[in-house]
């Protein structure tokens, strides 16, 4: 059974986001705190497009499957995307590579619904192009 969370429409709470973007020299940055703002950028991300909030999403142990698939989204999406190993993405959401190799083995699973598909495939363009990466998925995805 989806969650409604999950078909929600991809219009981010203009209350929740600042009013001009946030400039970080990563390059400045060291691992730790690299690792950091990364994670940290797409659980607001996912938090802004699932209408779920990021103190939710931050939390540590289980939560409401509709909060934790879209954790699971957050974490498949930054491994993908931004390219973090499994480790530093469990470092960066406070989980275990082994809950992030679970989550990204989900998300593919479920990809295989061309709802579910649209929906990874827009968070993942958003994070693209918010880090400033060229979207690794392009034209392979089923989503337009």
């Amino acid at each position: 059974m989806r969650s409604s969370v999950l078909k929600k429409e991809w219009e981010p709470d203009r209350t929740e986001c600042c009013s001009r973007p946030i400039e970080i020299d990563i390059a400045r940055l060291s691992r730790a705190e690299r690792i950091s703002v990364a994670c940290d950028g797409v659980i607001d991300i996912a938090s802004a497009l699932f209408g779920v909030s990021g103190k939710e999403l931050r939390e540590p142990g289980r939560s409401l499957l509709s909060v934790a698939r879209v954790r699971q989204i957050a974490m498949y999406v930054t491994h993908v995307e931004l390219g973090l190993s499994m480790k530093d993405v469990g470092q960066g959401f406070a989980r275990d590579r082994t809950t992030v190799l679970h989550a990204c083995h989900q998300v593919e699973d479920l990809r295989d619904d061309i709802e579910f598909d649209t929906m990874v495939s827009r968070m993942e363009k958003v994070v693209a192009a918010a880090f400033g990466q060229p979207h690794k998925n392009a034209g392979l995805s089923n989503a337009t």
